[in-house]
């Protein structure tokens, strides 16, 4: 049971420490309507997950507080926490941080500490990820971060008249257009493109045979289901440890290498030359870098692989990539290199693919959108068509132009999703980076919003008269 007479003597901590850190503390953007009176947000924030909360929370340090986080998902299912994530802990180590902004008594262990001591948290091995979930929820709570939940964004326009995007939004079925100078999508992993599910799959099965891994999936209708798993990264384990666990008959695991990696390059990416200046590397050795970490794969957490194969109906195969599949009455049948199986169901764990065209926030503006394949042209033996497709970010992680003059309001909307990976290494959609990546997209729009006022601000300098003696 949490102590919540801890939690309370924290807030009261934090409380304290956010007012000796309280400078400068007069508000310093001006603020701006639309001729016919509308409001114009500074910043809104289209993600209300991890990332767009505490970019929220570098904004409102800096004393930007004419801001609206957005989140398509109901209050408390922000993310991947409490939908589709489906592994019992982070797979990041326990002592990381990055929503705190350098404040101690804001991390996860300072909260978990307040309510269930500093042994517990000793003996925790990784954070549980519904923990995780519920410290987002008091991060969020805590700093009174703004944020409407329900609220769908849909293809964001350039304002011209106004020099704001036009943002609509539809929440629980209403449709309005708000206004901001400056938009961040914070809208996760899938957030530069989609999740991918092979065409041969969606072509060739209904829907009830199969799913994504990042769909809802009713496992107790598995129960004594012969299940097969396309792809051995950690979702796909993930989500074949929740089938063996919920009582499936048989789990299948197919996967195209001949051997499972067991090296996690996430691991030896978490060291502060990477994380901090990766963005300072040339075009091709950020190249050379992501390509190697690409390569070398994504394996499953330790725990989970053990817990998976401990059941004696759980079965790898590996160099088996599906070459087909179709519904033969009423089952999937797999074809791969090596056999022909047949199952209840399939599931997918065969990620996402970057192309910004497939999101709808997007649809007006993509095709002025500098990607990495208008900036580089890799070596024959370094190809890599997904990277390609990449946004070449500035360094605050703001979009740019393809043709110079063709779009210049683009550097106004910041891509914190993971789809910064190959310019900016780890941002929002990874816990691992956000200690560097937040204060690099809260800087930058600052900096912006200062840059573009600065002649307001200087006949504000011009007229100030607040005499001394």
């Amino acid at each position: 049971m949490s102590n919540q007479s801890g939690l309370v003597a924290l807030e009261a901590t934090l409380s304290r420490d956010m007012e000796l850190l309280n400078y400068p503390a007069k508000p310093w953007v001006l603020p701006r309507s639309a001729a016919n009176g509308q409001a114009i947000l500074d910043v809104l924030v289209a993600g209300g997950g991890q990332g767009g909360l505490a970019v929220a929370s570098g904004l409102m340090q800096r004393k930007i507080s004419n801001i609206l986080v957005v989140d398509k998902n109901p209050q408390g299912s922000e993310g991947p926490w409490r939908t589709f994530a489906r592994m019992p802990t982070l797979r990041t180590p326990k002592h990381v941080t990055g929503p705190d902004q350098g404040n101690p008594n804001l991390t996860i262990r300072a909260w978990y500490e307040a309510q269930w001591g500093a042994e517990s948290w000793d003996n925790l091995k990784l954070v549980p990820r519904t923990t995780w979930a519920q410290y987002l929820e008091w991060y969020r709570k805590f700093l009174g971060i703004p944020v409407r939940n329900d609220t769908t964004v849909g293809a964001l326009e350039w304002n011209h008249a106004e020099r704001c995007f036009s943002v609509p939004v539809q929440t629980k079925g209403t449709t309005e257009v708000l206004l901001a100078r400056k938009v961040v999508l914070a809208t996760g992993i899938d957030g530069s493109g989609r999740w991918e599910v092979p065409g041969f799959i969606s072509s060739n099965l209904p829907k009830t045979l199969y799913a994504h891994t990042s769909e809802h999936i009713d496992f107790e209708a598995l129960k004594g289901k012969r299940i097969g798993v396309m792809g051995a990264g950690a979702s796909a384990f993930d989500n074949a440890l929740v089938a063996l666990s919920s009582g499936a008959s048989e789990v299948h695991v197919f996967y195209r290498r001949r051997t499972l990696p067991n090296v996690n390059p996430f691991r030896w990416m978490e060291n502060i030359g990477f994380l901090d200046h990766f963005a300072d590397l040339s075009d091709a050795e950020r190249w050379r870098f992501i390509l190697q970490i690409v390569r070398m794969g994504q394996l499953p957490p330790q725990a989970t692989y053990t817990a998976a194969v401990a059941h004696s109906n759980f079965h790898m195969h590996g160099e088996s990539p599906w070459l087909n599949a179709e519904a033969v009455d009423g089952k999937v049948r797999i074809t791969t290199p090596n056999n022909t199986m047949d199952f209840d169901y399939v599931i997918l764990g065969t990620g996402f693919v970057t192309d910004l065209s497939l999101r709808p926030e997007l649809v007006k503006l993509e095709p002025n959108i500098l990607l990495w394949k208008d900036r580089y042209s890799a070596p024959a033996d370094a190809q890599n068509e997904d990277m390609s497709r990449h946004p070449y970010l500035g360094s605050s992680f703001e979009f740019q132009e393809k043709t110079p003059g063709c779009a210049p309001y683009l550097p106004s909307l910041f891509n914190y999703t993971y789809g910064c990976l190959l310019s900016l290494g780890l941002g929002g959609a990874s816990i691992s980076g956000m200690k560097y990546s937040v204060p690099k997209v809260v800087r930058g729009i600052t900096r912006q919003l200062f840059m573009e006022d600065s002649d307001l601000h200087f006949a504000s300098l011009q007229t100030f008269d607040a005499k001394e003696f």
